[in-house]
């Protein structure tokens, strides 16, 4: 394992690009390679709607409305309206501000809420996986006390509008992919089992496998997930859930 770099080795670094020979290469390379997939079109949405998402997640981050829910015994005991950029309709800015700031309270009458305002089920899930890696990758920079890169630019193009053949709604609020319905069509989505966890986001094949490419260079590879004695990281298994654990009770997470 290559050592860890000390705190003063981080002085004067500005943005995630200087991490090059501080941070591991293949956790950056994951993180150019979301901002590239994300600048382009997708399944229900465009590059410049996804970009868009990304800039209202960071806005989130300053919504006085979302900050009063958050402290409220109850989401729904406060009224007033979210402080946002004016760039997407209210159900898209509804789904990112609360996913991005109070995912631990959400329900499915909630997201039934948002299909009857107009948001389809798909475009919620694509919204819900462009939230996630936007707060993952920024967590990052914030850890490492730098400025997250510059967006790229949008590229050209319609969203696909793929729908998997298989989905269907049982146990999920959403529409999901069983392991059993996996189609040609839909490309590979899982291994020999599919936990709900890798379900979650299977209504957007794309979505679901480019959270993932994320998402496991920040955790560990899928096939070491069983292997309690991997020394993938430089720290322990067990140290790896001891992070993994507190912090998904302090986001109320069901980890």
């Amino acid at each position: 394992m290559p050592d860890m770099p000390s705190m003063e080795s981080l002085l004067g670094v500005e943005t995630v690009d200087d991490l090059r020979g501080l941070a591991r290469d293949d956790l950056l390379d994951a993180h150019a390679r979301a901002w590239d997939w994300i600048a382009g079109p997708g399944t229900w949405l465009t590059g410049a709607e996804r970009l868009a998402v990304v800039l209202e997640v960071r806005q989130a981050a300053k919504c006085d409305f979302c900050q009063a829910r958050k402290d409220a015994l109850s989401p729904l005991a406060v009224e007033g309206e979210h402080d946002h950029l004016g760039e997407l309709d209210d159900a898209w800015v509804e789904a990112i501000h609360r996913v991005a700031t109070d995912s631990g309270r959400l329900s499915a009458s909630w997201v039934d809420g948002l299909i009857a305002d107009g948001l389809s089920d798909g475009a919620y899930i694509e919204i819900v996986g462009l939230t996630a890696m936007t707060k993952m990758m920024d967590a990052f920079a914030w850890a490492a006390d730098v400025e997250p890169p510059l967006l790229p630019q949008p590229r050209d193009g319609a969203a696909s509008g793929y729908r998997p053949p298989g989905a269907k709604k049982s146990d999920a609020w959403v529409a999901v992919v069983k392991l059993e319905d996996v189609s040609e069509t839909d490309g590979p989505l899982y291994g020999a089992t599919a936990g709900g966890v890798h379900q979650a986001l299977s209504l957007v094949p794309d979505s679901k496998r480019a959270f993932w490419a994320l998402g496991e260079p920040h955790y560990i590879p899928m096939d070491e997930i069983r292997n309690t004695d991997t020394r993938v990281r430089a720290i322990s298994r067990a140290q790896i859930e001891i992070l993994a654990g507190r912090t998904s009770a302090l986001h109320q997470c069901m980890y």
